[in-house]
């Protein structure tokens, strides 16, 4: 396993600097989203038009509408996560409700003699949802969690006494390792060293046991305005402007014990435990085309820009250590370290752009839809998960600030790559009841080719229409593999836990029009 940058927490008063990577793939790496037909067909609609969903796609698809619709779009989600870490596998649950677009779409007719129409929508949507569990478990014989503290510390510049302060420049990692004696300062060969307790346990031969238990909820949600103009039904322009709500909580629980008989070395267990939240408001905006060569057959082109975040991290972090000879335990927090205040951090964050190519064949296609029989559709669809970018966005920036950005942005371009992402699909109708199924594959977000990482969505679902009354429902099947760093090291290898998540989503979109 290659070293990665480790990024240290900066630190100003209760401000924190502590971002990571993961963040930035946090707001580019999930499937689309939509109602319970478009997810039926496996997202793939970007130049099918005629749904609330294509104001998060392809908003020239709002051109279709000749009339208007009311929509809303329930789901449910349900978790199994599997986790393999070194050679021992773990399983958890977690089920949640989610909800797909939402809203109204207004279209009319072409005025008399222009051959042109107008749609307009305003719609609300969960982008991601962040409901998640993982937990593994195992014994190590090779690094310790606790070694990233002494790493942090060890290369810092600080001494005991200004880590230790009130005012701590790291006080969620060092300190409370510090404090606890979980880490501490020992001479070897004459050489002032910063060592690991449970180094002591490494060095003798045996294995930590670890644990980790980290939960996650939330999600992204987008509150959309969109409009189209369709030109003689050939050509069809959109647009929309979107504003995401974002909402990420995570608590993550981190232990280590010794698993040797000997009560003279040192270590027993610590156990640290992390309070992670996330909240924030963006904009991006979403342009698209669709052009109709002939009457059944449809081309589209969508561009997405980067969401602009406006973000506010809170942390809190607590450490039980328990040591051996003498026996004793000992417990930070890091309130200790901030004035007892929860630290927090506001920064701004640019998530990545995306560009969706499409083409559908409809069969049958004439104006009156009643008529129309089937439709095969396609996306494909470019993300540079690598483009993320973050600022601080204090009035006066130091340059311990500006660094550690500068270092987080390079992390982040090392780490990850663009992606291709495919979507395909198709509906058959039989007058009043429709059928459908869909596929979609969204491929790895990371550079390293060891990391293996996908979402696989396997969807099928029914419809009903008749005299302006609509229902769909639809069961999509996600299996998303992934990996977990439980922690990084600058100057040892480092293992990771293979993800592997099997998500059923069971989602229902009920809508009337008028």
């Amino acid at each position: 396993m290659k070293k990665y940058l480790v990024l240290l927490c900066i630190i100003s008063g209760t401000n924190v600097f502590a971002q990571l990577p993961e963040d930035a793939l946090r707001y580019s790496w999930y499937p689309q989203n939509g109602t319970a037909r478009v997810l039926a067909i496996g997202g793939a609609m970007g130049s099918l038009g005629g749904d609330i969903t294509a104001t998060f796609v392809n908003p020239a698809g709002l051109g279709f509408y000749k009339t208007g619709d009311a929509v809303i779009s329930p789901g449910f989600f349900l978790n199994k996560v599997k986790a393999d870490y070194f050679n021992n596998r773990t399983v958890e649950n977690k089920n949640a409700f989610g909800f797909g677009p939402s809203g109204f779409v207004m279209g009319a007719p072409a005025a008399f003699k222009t051959n042109r129409s107008y749609a307009f929508s305003i719609a609300v949507t969960q982008a991601a949802n962040f409901n998640n569990v993982i937990h593994y478990k195992a014994l190590n014989h090779l690094t310790s969690f606790s070694e990233q503290f002494a790493e942090e510390f060890a290369k810092s510049g600080y001494s005991i006494d200004q880590v230790l302060d009130v005012n701590s420049p790291l006080p969620y990692t060092s300190a409370p390792a510090l404090y606890s004696f979980l880490i501490d300062t020992v001479t070897i060969g004459n050489v002032l060293k910063v060592k690991a307790a449970p180094e002591y346990i490494l060095d003798a031969g045996q294995a930590l046991q670890q644990e980790m238990f980290k939960t996650t909820s939330g999600g992204v949600y987008e509150v959309a305005l969109g409009g189209a103009v369709n030109l003689k039904e050939k050509w069809l322009f959109g647009g929309s402007v979107g504003i995401p709500l974002i909402n990420y909580k995570s608590n993550t629980t981190f232990k280590e014990s010794d698993t040797s008989t000997n009560t003279n070395n040192f270590f027993n267990a610590y156990e640290y435990n992390d309070n992670f939240t996330t909240q924030g408001v963006g904009i991006n905006i979403k342009l698209g085309a669709i052009y109709r060569p002939q009457e059944y057959f449809r081309l589209g082109l969508a561009v997405h820009t980067p969401s602009f975040m406006w973000l506010t991290d809170k942390r809190t972090t607590t450490l039980n250590t328990q040591l051996e000879n003498p026996v004793k335990g000992f417990s930070a927090t890091s309130t200790d370290f901030t004035n007892n205040q929860p630290g927090n951090s506001k920064y701004t964050q640019s998530s990545t752009w995306k560009a969706i190519l499409s083409a559908s064949y409809v069969f049958r296609e004439i104006e009156n839809v009643k008529k129309q029989r089937a439709f095969i559709t396609a996306d494909i669809e470019y993300l540079n998960h690598n483009g993320s970018k973050f600022r601080s966005d204090n009035p006066e920036v130091t340059l311990g600030e500006k660094a550690y950005y500068k270092d987080l942005n390079e992390a982040v371009k090392d780490e990850y790559k663009g992606a291709l992402n495919f979507r395909v699909g198709g509906e058959l109708k039989f007058n009043t009841i429709m059928g459908r199924l869909g596929f979609a594959y969204y491929s790895s977000p990371y550079q390293d080719a060891t990391l293996k990482a996908s979402h696989m969505l396997l969807s099928g679902g029914l419809g009903y229409r008749n005299q302006g009354f609509f229902i769909d429902l639809t069961y999509i099947h996600n299996i998303t593999k992934d990996i977990n760093f439980p922690y990084r090291l600058q100057d040892r290898d480092f293992s990771f836990a293979s993800i592997k998540q099997q998500q059923g989503n069971i989602a229902a979109t009920v809508g009337w029009k008028f």
